[in-house]
């Protein structure tokens, strides 16, 4: 089956450079391209987690209070008192 693509002149150049490089077709790159890229896409997204996101962050900042997460639901606690004392 044929289909054609446009590219611009960069991209047809780097198409050009790695077929000579592997020794392969353009055709061959682009089939090879499109397959990975529906492999991504297909697959969980296990890694999109939050924690994957910011788990190089978690534990790398230092200073502020030691006790600042034993005192998060005293402080979340104390946080709906005052809005619930301000509706009223």
């Amino acid at each position: 089956m044929t289909t054609s693509v446009r590219m611009d002149a960069e991209t047809e150049r780097l198409l050009e450079d790695l077929a000579r490089e592997r020794g392969s077709t353009k055709s061959e790159i682009i089939r090879e391209a499109v397959r990975s890229a529906a492999r991504r896409q297909r697959r969980p997204r296990l890694a999109e987690r939050p924690y994957d996101a910011f788990r190089t962050v978690i534990g790398s900042v230092r200073g502020g209070p030691p006790d600042l997460s034993e005192r998060t639901g005293e402080r979340f606690r104390k946080l709906l008192l005052n809005r619930t004392r301000k509706r009223s």
